[in-house]
């Protein structure tokens, strides 16, 4: 007899409780080896391809894509220990599932665990083969899989509600919806997020339907794509609402959290960067890779932090202390059609201005594809944000919780400037620090931002710490 093994929604990175199914990428009666990935989802940080740590059988899917689930949540069972049948009609319990490479994909009920792609076990995952839905999974089977998963598809008026999500619980809870009287629309009669939402808006339209009856009829779509969000409220006449959801969401959160938590102040100076530009230049010129100003101001930042390490740290509120950090890991904002991002280049301490170069290009392409990983957008040390792209001089950005300062480059434009005590025009650049107040004084991020300012006005300074 088969196995019938769970796979929930894995953690898929620091400070991520949720994920929107973009993508299924296996149906009910596929065979999956061990690590294939099943799902894409979009967090809030990146699409990801989930990887299922089970071979065998797919026996139920949880979710319709565009359904929002918790990290924890069931995404698929899986049957281990079935292979299709040689008449290609039914599952057959006792054998495995063969790959198409002709290994066992369901050898037992051991897997690589909750990972995520480029991580467990290093084999390929097999070719899926479709088993035929004409007669369902055993029977046992299939009562294993509703009862892992804590509902039946014929619910008894006192028995559980058929709910995994807790978010769609607090959904019904805030709104005084009892979620008893629903038609789940899911799976197994499954309550969704969207059968919520779909009795918010009745009743906010005085509709005459009880919001037992049957959830709003679904528009057919094209595979692969996600419907589109729903409003939770109507928009009154002139009003257009949009959901802060997704990567907007979470930039609202933290933005929110920074200036509710840290208390930041912000110095500036204006610094004449024409010799940086000229030393850019010469660089350039004297072939190999090309470096970019990026990278260049990203190795000012972290001389900077090496002789100001106040800055590179973090205040642990509970415990009362300020953790300084002996390695920097540099994060840079990157507006993409996504939204705001901010990567993180690893270790940027020790890197070159070569190094530091490629690997801002490889993350801003990252970024604009929407591939970055979770890893590549969380566990910064310090923040530097070249709004200059965006034309303007200055700016006040806010800190990048839960780091303690951020690093502002305004544009390089032509001024008047009084250069070796006679006027003349030079390319001059407004340089401002955001610093969280408890990990320092004015005293140490005044010196930080001189410093920086002196490297840009006279990049030999470099060489002292090189």
């Amino acid at each position: 007899m088969a196995q019938v093994l769970e796979f929930k929604l894995p953690d898929l990175g620091e400070g991520l409780t949720e994920a929107e199914i973009v993508r299924w990428l296996v149906e009910v009666g596929d065979v999956v080896a061990i690590d294939q990935p099943v799902v894409e989802v979009e967090t809030a940080k990146a699409m990801v391809e989930v990887p299922c740590p089970y071979g065998g059988v797919v026996t139920a899917r949880f979710g319709e894509e565009g359904t929002e689930l918790p990290v924890g949540a069931p995404l698929i069972t899986v049957a281990v220990g079935e292979r299709p049948a040689a008449s290609g009609g039914s599952v057959a319990s006792g054998g495995s599932a063969e790959s198409g490479s002709g290994k066992s994909a369901g050898s037992g009920a051991e897997g690589s665990g909750n990972v995520l792609v480029g991580y467990g076990t290093s084999e390929a995952p097999a070719r899926r083969r479709r088993v035929r839905q004409a007669r369902p999974v055993s029977g046992a089977s299939a009562a294993a899989s509703r009862a892992v998963n804590g509902h039946a598809g014929a619910e008894t008026e006192d028995g559980p509600v058929p709910v995994i999500s807790p978010l769609v619980r607090r959904l019904a809870r805030q709104n005084g919806i009892d979620l008893r009287e629903l038609t789940g629309s899911g799976p197994d009669g499954l309550i969704l997020r969207a059968d919520v939402e779909y009795a918010l808006r009745a009743a906010g339209q005085g509709a005459a339907a009880a919001p037992s009856a049957q959830p709003h009829a679904r528009v057919p779509q094209a595979p692969g794509t996600a419907p589109a969000p729903q409003p939770t409220a109507a928009a009154a006449p002139g009003e257009i609402r949009t959901p802060l959801k997704g990567i907007r969401g979470v930039v609202a959160d933290k933005l929110a959290r920074s200036r509710r938590e840290i208390p930041d102040a912000t110095c500036w100076v204006d610094a004449d960067a024409t010799e940086l530009m000229r030393a850019r230049t010469a660089m350039n010129a004297a072939g190999g890779p090309k470096i970019s100003l990026l990278a260049l101001l990203a190795r000012i930042c972290t001389a900077a932090l090496a002789r100001f390490p106040e800055l590179n740290s973090t205040v642990d509120a509970e415990a009362r202390e300020v953790v300084r950090f002996d390695h920097v890991h540099l994060g840079f904002a990157a507006q993409t059609d996504r939204g705001l991002v901010v990567p993180v280049v690893r270790d940027a301490h020790a890197r070159d201005a070569e190094s530091l170069t490629a690997e801002f290009a490889r993350l801003t392409e990252a970024g604009r594809t929407g591939t970055l990983t979770p890893a590549e957008l969380t566990g910064g040390t310090f923040t530097l944000n070249n709004y200059g792209v965006f034309g303007v001089d200055g700016s006040t950005p806010i800190i990048n919780h839960p780091e303690a300062a951020m690093l502002g480059v305004g544009r390089i434009v032509p001024k008047p400037w009084v250069h070796e005590g006679e006027l003349a025009v030079r390319q001059v650049v407004q340089l401002s620090l955001t610093f969280d107040h408890r990990v320092c004084d004015g005293g140490t991020a005044g010196g930080f931002l001189r410093y920086v300012a002196d490297c840009v006005e006279q990049p030999a300074v470099l060489l002292r710490t090189l």
